[in-house]
């Protein structure tokens, strides 16, 4: 049996213009029985027909803040680094993978950019927007949990529980959530961590790090393994 290819979008480091990944979001997929393929940055609507009827599933990695240009506001705070390069090509390719009923997961920035795209808004620097005895960035190392987060939908049916520890690496956050989406995990300060989207094979994204977990944490490998499933 022909392992589910999952594309995963790059990482873009503007400072040395380079495209990169962190190979955890690969091992995590690997772990969980798919074949990840590492995206370009930049693709025709002709390339990203093709990508998007060869693989089976997409991943959307964490990085850069979303350009809040895309949700009509400007950068309220001075604090955001965006990619344009990114949010073109992710704008591209997740309305093609919706259009397709593709199976997509989001991470950490994917959780925020999905949102972004069905016409949510996020806040943009928590410190500042969303004071909160909640340190939402941790420090190294990444693969140990900090904080709390209370499940619903999805999430709680595959994990089997109410309460979930999970690590966290971000500024920003979910705000006003975006069409058909519906929150799967909120933290004790009322940011909502995790959503899923109705009406499709699977649209996932968590606001946490999964990959830095998997290889000791069941629940982060069952994300992955849930993810995996519905790409086949």
């Amino acid at each position: 049996m022909k392992k589910p290819m999952i594309g995963v979008t790059t990482l873009w480091d503007a400072e040395r213009q380079s495209v990169w990944m962190l190979p955890d979001y690969l091992d995590g997929i690997k772990a969980a029985g798919g074949l990840p393929i590492v995206l370009p940055l930049e693709m025709s609507e002709e390339d990203a027909n093709q990508v998007v009827e060869t693989c089976d599933g997409f991943l959307f990695t964490g990085g850069q803040d979303v350009s809040p240009e895309l949700y009509g506001l400007e950068d309220a705070t001075g604090t955001i680094v965006a990619s344009p390069e990114r949010d073109k090509l992710e704008s591209l390719l997740l309305s093609k993978a919706l259009q397709a009923d593709k199976a997509v997961l989001g991470i950490c920035r994917g959780l925020q950019f999905i949102n972004v795209f069905l016409g949510g808004t996020l806040w943009q620097d928590l410190p500042s927007q969303h004071p909160s005895e909640i340190a939402h960035r941790q420090g190294k190392p990444y693969g140990v949990p900090s904080h709390q987060v209370k499940l619903s939908g999805g999430l709680k049916s595959l994990l089997g529980k109410d309460i979930l520890e999970v690590n966290t690496l971000h500024h920003q956050a979910v705000k006003d959530l975006g069409s058909g989406l519906m929150p799967m995990a909120v933290a004790p300060d009322g940011i909502i961590e995790a959503a899923q989207m109705s009406g499709k094979r699977f649209v996932w994204a968590v606001q946490w790090h999964p990959e830095y977990l998997f290889r000791t944490d069941l629940d982060s490998l069952a994300i992955f393994s849930c993810f995996v499933e519905h790409c086949k």
